[in-house]
């Protein structure tokens, strides 16, 4: 049995974890977790739960049945102080936080005073701000990353407001000095990373400084080529379609001449803003004075004291990407109801059109509302993927209707949503193929430069996701792997104007999941070696060809909470048992009649007798576990439960009679197990309800084929079972089961696709990062 030996466990933090009952223990949760996302439930409270001997356990007692560590007092209140804080953050969520521009704060200051009185400024506090927040080398901007266009389009704008108001000249030549020296940077700085709309804004902005008698830019050959693009990019979408249907172009009409304001109101959002964009807003304003549009700049300006962002509000943006991080990271179950909050809040706002940044917003985008789609479906709400049909057109999805361009992030979040298809959603199985093909090109020519966001390592984020299909990711190996992708508060978003969404891209995120993984892990590695005296114990014969790290990898993968010890061994122990078994009389010298042997001697317990039979050691083993198991379970929460896992064990050992080949019930052997020994339901009552007979059936089905599977090629009938069995999981039904039991069954199911998906050479890899390999700092 070829083992990956794992290091020697830190013992430094290596106290007891144990649990503290009390009449209204809250017990832990199951969650199952997928690439991308997990599956979250509510936990269940047992309000008179009592037992006299769980009163007598003490700390010692289990000391000495579970030899499991917990944080210690340091690591325990660095963890609560990150809760806290992120939880702080939850609970100020409002129309989103987002970092200033420059460019847009400098269009509103040329704002003129709504009052006749009054020649001044209609917000003074703009034109204070870009005056605080010129840097050192000249420039307005983005000041964390230096982008050539950001800095340019922001910095020439802030000149024109200053110029226009005839205030700190010297400011104004330092901004000039700068355009002039770094507008042939525009040439070096890829078309993926500079700012949307460039062609049309910046012309525009050379127009008015001229206007203002501004010398800039003469004979410069980089703007004559932005006055060319320019004219490519107005004859694409005539003005007419605009008035029709809002556009992207929308976004930018403040670099576009000649509108017919009137029909631009027509697409004024509830709030009042033109697309959610602040300096659309501002030029429409200008030339309507319309009231709505000044309140919604006059509620912007106040809100952020002068220095106002590109876009406003971004509540949808911000909740769904802020979700979809904790989650990957792996640290979401701490904040189970805040997650639930924002599910119910982005629910609220979802139509049939999608979604887009804020709950104003009429230009819908495919970005938002793939991810928004994705959380919805994988959290149980009533969603249908029809929405990214306004997003198709002749079998190529683009971000916005009329886009001739696409990014690298929009394809791998519709390629992350289009793997929750249930069967017959030929929209998201399209999506499915387009996005894949394009993140594979994508991959060959190694260009992962994304429009919209600059992030720490796209790549790996692309590579895993190609790698570890959603059927096969477990949420262990993803937040591993994502722990080290993830960019934190160095992640810059491209908008007109580079900037930071800090409730999003977020460093107490990454710190808190570094330190949380590395805990669980240290817990796991003693585990694991706990979990290797137990099989020496039972002195199986090592070429029963038993993968006892595979098991233990496979559940600790799946179910990592410390808190749920007793499931994560009582799976992978299950695992073992079963593989031992299967081997055992898979060998041409047993016949059935051994198997049926076998069988009657577990089931007769009152008869057994050691006669020096080959298979003695595995019925002891057999027994020996399975009290174990009941054991713990009845210290943990007061029930007996061995009957029960003794009558499910006897109904898979008789239907092994039928032949090792052709067994069926492994998972579905796996499922009640794990079920039984949570605690959440202590009779087989459940075990009989029709929905988990449906979901019974579908798994092991679906378990078998795979197990049976050649080649490691997964074929349309393992791939459409899948889509079953997400759908009896994720969709609601009549009396139907509780989502915790349902979500057992597709987490059970995903360690199936997963061992027969990816090869054992890269398992043993990916066991080494998960088990063995600590996150650095």
């Amino acid at each position: 049995m070829n083992i990956i030996r794992s290091p020697p466990p830190s013992t430094i933090n290596a106290t007891v974890f144990h649990r503290r009952l009390s009449k209204t223990t809250t017990f832990p949760l199951f969650r199952f977790f997928s690439s991308g996302t997990s599956f979250t439930f509510c936990r269940t409270k047992f309000a008179d739960f009592q037992c006299k001997a769980l009163t007598k356990v003490n700390k010692k007692d289990l000391l000495q049945d579970s030899e499991l560590p917990i944080l210690d007092e340091n690591q325990d209140n660095a963890i609560k102080k990150y809760v806290k804080s992120i939880k702080s953050i939850f609970s100020s969520l409002d129309d989103g936080a987002i970092s200033a521009s420059a460019y847009d704060t400098a269009c509103v200051a040329l704002i003129k005073a709504d009052d006749s009185t009054q020649s001044g400024p209609q917000f003074p506090s703009c034109l204070e701000w870009i005056v605080n927040h010129q840097l050192p080398d000249g420039s307005w901007g983005e000041t964390l990353m230096f982008s050539a266009s950001d800095r340019l389009v922001g910095t020439l704008a802030c000149v024109i407001a200053l110029t226009t108001w005839k205030i700190h000249p010297e400011k104004c030549k330092r901004g000039l000095r700068f355009v002039e020296e770094n507008i042939s940077k525009l040439e070096d700085e890829s078309e993926e990373h500079k700012t949307h709309g460039l062609e049309l804004l910046f012309p525009s902005l050379v127009e008015q400084a001229r206007e203002l008698d501004i010398k800039v830019l003469d004979d410069s050959p980089v703007l004559e080529e932005l006055y060319k693009r320019r004219e490519v990019k107005l004859l694409k979408i005539p003005k007419e379609k605009i008035y029709k249907t809002p556009t992207i172009m929308l976004y930018s009409l403040e670099g576009i001449k000649d509108w017919d304001w009137e029909k631009i109101l027509k697409h004024q959002s509830e709030n009042g803003s033109i697309v959610y964009s602040t300096t659309a807003t501002s030029f429409t304003y200008m030339q309507t004075k319309d009231q709505k549009c000044l309140t919604f700049l006059t509620n912007l300006v106040d809100k952020f004291k002068g220095g106002v962002p590109h876009v406003y509000p971004v509540d949808l943006f911000e909740q769904i990407w802020m979700v979809d991080r904790l989650q990957r990271l792996g640290i979401d179950r701490y904040f189970r109801s805040e997650i639930k909050e924002c599910t119910d809040y982005i629910y609220r706002y979802w139509d049939e059109q999608g979604l887009g940044f804020s709950r104003y917003c009429n230009l819908r985008d495919i970005d938002d509302t793939c991810m928004g789609f994705r959380i919805l479906r994988t959290h149980g709400y009533p969603v249908s993927p029809d929405v990214l049909r306004d997003f198709e057109k002749d079998g190529e999805f683009v971000c916005y209707p009329g886009q001739s361009a696409e990014a690298v992030t929009a394809m791998f979040n519709l390629y992350r949503s289009s793997q929750v298809l249930f069967p017959g959603e030929k929209i998201l199985d399209d999506a499915k193929k387009f996005s894949r093909n394009f993140l594979t090109e994508k991959r060959l020519i190694n260009n992962f430069r994304d429009k919209w966001l600059i992030t720490k390592d796209l790549s790996g984020e692309v590579a895993y996701a190609l790698d570890v299909p959603w059927y096969a990711s477990l949420p262990r190996l993803e937040a591993r792997y994502y722990v080290e992708q993830y960019g934190g508060e160095d992640d810059i978003w491209l908008g007109k104007t580079y900037f930071r969404m800090p409730n999003v891209s977020n460093n107490y995120y990454l710190d808190m999941a570094r330190l949380d993984y590395n805990h669980c892990q240290t817990i796991h590695q003693l585990e694991w070696s706990k979990f290797q005296k137990w099989y020496a114990h039972l002195n199986i014969k090592e070429s029963s060809n038993t993968s006892l790290l595979w098991s233990y990898y496979e559940a600790t993968a799946t179910i990592f909470e410390p808190e749920r010890c007793n499931e994560r061994f009582t799976w992978a122990k299950t695992n073992v048992l079963v593989n031992t078994i299967t081997s055992f009389f898979a060998n041409p010298q047993y016949s059935n009649t051994d198997i049926q042997a076998f069988v009657n001697e577990f089931t007769n317990v009152q008869h057994h007798e050691k006669k020096g039979k080959p298979w003695q050691v595995m019925l002891d083993a057999l027994h020996e576990t399975l009290n174990e198991i009941s054991l713990s379970t009845m210290k943990a929460h007061g029930v007996d439960i061995y009957p029960h896992l003794h009558s499910i064990w006897k109904k898979w050992l008789l239907n092994l009679q039928k032949g090792v080949g052709v067994v069926q019930g492994e998972a579905e052997l796996i499922v009640k197990t794990i079920i039984l020994v949570s605690g959440l339901c202590s009779s087989e009552e459940p075990f009989s309800h029709p929905q988990y007979q449906r979901l019974s059936s579908a798994t092991n089905d679906l378990c078998h084929q795979i197990s049976h599977m050649e080649n490691r090629t997964i074929n349309l009938g393992i791939e459409s079972k899948m889509q079953e069995l997400v759908q009896l999981v994720l969709s609601d039904s009549p009396n139907d089961l509780d989502f915790i039991s349902k979500g057992t069954f597709l987490a059970v199911a995903k360690t199936f696709y997963y061992r027969a998906f990816i090869d054992p050479e890269t398992i043993n890899q990916h066991i080494d990062k998960v088990l063995f390999q600590k996150v650095i700092w």
